[in-house]
């Protein structure tokens, strides 16, 4: 009971809005939907994958990014060796067809990004089984040619008709399977449930599934409920099978306009979770059935329909205890008067660390990064990000503090750091604090993450000449920390 009193404390100071917490969520979503982030196209060598791949990962790493959030399994399809799905277009350039040689891209990318002392969601479409049904390329052996009555064609696309339960089982088989076989940290869905409506509003043809399964309720609330079953059942699943892999969903930003809900935002959106995509964010935060949700903001500061700051305080009124991250379109930078100023993701991030519910961010896209957009990748290098973070705990899955390091001194100003028990231990936290500073809680900088395994030596000659305490903790995968131990 100590151990999870004294984690809780941690967690409450380190939330505390501060310049450079300790604790903050930083993620990139990384797209491989037509290619978007990874890989670049389709077709590229194994070695070519791989070294974009790392390249990624190193841009990341650079910006003090903890996270990468990458999607596996876009349209029915996967970048791994699965069981149920063919291999991707995205890869090799034809549905079914595997990379040559045969090597598995997501255990890869999981141990790339966990050498880097990173965490690697894994990003899964739950309903689009087909992107483009004039273009795409799709194997004999697809869901959609084996199952067609499961698939519903809308604005030229196959998507997975939520309203079977048959769909919500054989989508919970993809997840149960991924995190069965990989050392992911998390699974993540994004907006997909029910489709967006097309541009004219053309009706989603489920009439039949309604009249069998309706159970007396209206067709929205049904379609709502069959959205919240299947939350329900993957949450139910990952538990089962590996009770520390969260579960993440990034939504539409705009729950519900207040015109429609007296508790919604005081937007106005054209499209909304509820109403429109059939996806009740708030009951999953409130049941506990996901574990952080990162509803998209993509708007800028003082948008007239939809302003960042009037949706950022909205949703830290709705976290129901869970995790919120926030969404940054990156991507839109340049592209209209708002996203050309210099100061928008600056002042988004500020905004976003003035709340204790707030714990962090996640930025689409990758690819944006490389071009260093308005100058933003200096801005969290040196600004907002000049120090690392760790991602925060979630004391609902793991609320125990690990134990402390063990400390070997070798000279003046190197130590190796160790531990007895690596079991669900990643690394090593350094901290430091100013000499004058008695609260560690309050003051503390991390100043290095030393991934469990890589050289563990700590070199200490630049903050013992800056006349800076130093303590190191262990950190287990749930991200707690141990007690602190002074390196004097």
């Amino acid at each position: 009971m100590k151990n999870i009193v004294l984690t809780i404390i941690f967690i409450i100071f380190f939330f505390v809005s501060k310049a450079q917490p300790v604790y903050e969520f930083r993620g990139v979503w990384v797209a491989s939907v037509v290619n978007i982030d990874w890989p670049s196209s389709k077709g590229l060598s194994n070695e070519q994958q791989k070294a974009e791949f790392i390249q990624l990962l190193n841009l990341h790493q650079q910006n003090r990014m903890n996270t990468v959030i990458v999607q596996i399994r876009p349209v029915a399809d996967a970048l791994y060796p699965s069981p149920y799905e063919p291999w991707s277009e995205y890869l090799t350039g034809k549905q079914g067809v595997a990379p040559n040689p045969l090597y598995d891209p997501l255990e890869f990318m999981i141990n790339e990004t966990h050498k880097r002392g990173m965490e690697f969601h894994a990003w899964v479409n739950p309903y689009r089984a087909v992107f483009n049904t004039i273009t795409s390329s799709i194997a004999p052996n697809h869901i959609t040619k084996t199952h067609p009555h499961w698939f519903i064609t809308y604005n030229h696309q196959k998507i997975f008709n939520p309203g079977l339960p048959e769909v919500r089982n054989y989508v919970t088989k993809i997840v149960q399977d991924i995190v069965a076989r990989y050392d992911i940290d998390a699974i993540h869905m994004d907006d997909y449930f029910y489709p967006y409506p097309d541009k004219n509003h053309s009706p989603f043809h489920d009439r039949k599934a309604f009249e069998k399964y309706g159970n007396n309720l209206s067709k929205d609330d049904w379609r709502r409920s069959n959205c919240d079953s299947i939350i329900k059942q993957l949450h139910q699943a990952i538990q089962a099978i590996k009770p520390y892999v969260k579960f993440g969903i990034s939504p539409f930003g705009v729950w519900r306009n207040k015109s429609k809900d007296s508790i919604g935002s005081n937007t106005n959106a054209g499209v909304t979770n509820y109403d429109d995509l059939y996806a009740n964010i708030l009951l999953w935060l409130k049941e506990g059935w996901i574990d952080y949700v990162t509803p998209q903001l993509y708007w800028e500061r003082g948008h007239k329909l939809c302003d960042y700051d009037t949706l950022l305080a909205w949703w830290n009124n709705y976290t129901y205890g869970k995790h919120l991250y926030i969404g940054h379109g990156i991507y839109r930078a340049g592209t209209t008067a708002g996203w050309k100023n210099k100061k928008e993701l600056p002042e988004q991030i500020q905004m976003l660390r003035k709340y204790n519910t707030t714990q962090g961010s996640i930025y689409f896209s990758s690819k944006t990064f490389e071009s260093n957009p308005n100058g933003w990748n200096d801005s969290l290098r040196n600004n907002y990000y000049a120090y690392p973070a760790l991602p925060p705990p979630m004391p609902w899955i793991d609320s125990v503090m690990p134990t402390s390091p063990k400390i070997e001194k070798a000279n003046k100003y190197e130590y190796f750091v160790t531990t007895s028990n690596t079991n669900n231990i990643k690394g090593f936290a350094v901290f430091t604090l100013n000499s004058s500073d008695e609260s560690y809680l309050e003051n503390a900088r991390l100043e290095q993450f030393i991934v469990l395994g890589n050289d563990n030596k700590i070199d200490t000659k630049q903050w013992k000449n800056n006349k800076r305490k130093i303590f190191v903790s262990t950190v287990s995968r749930g991200n707690n920390i141990s007690e602190w131990i002074e390196l004097k």
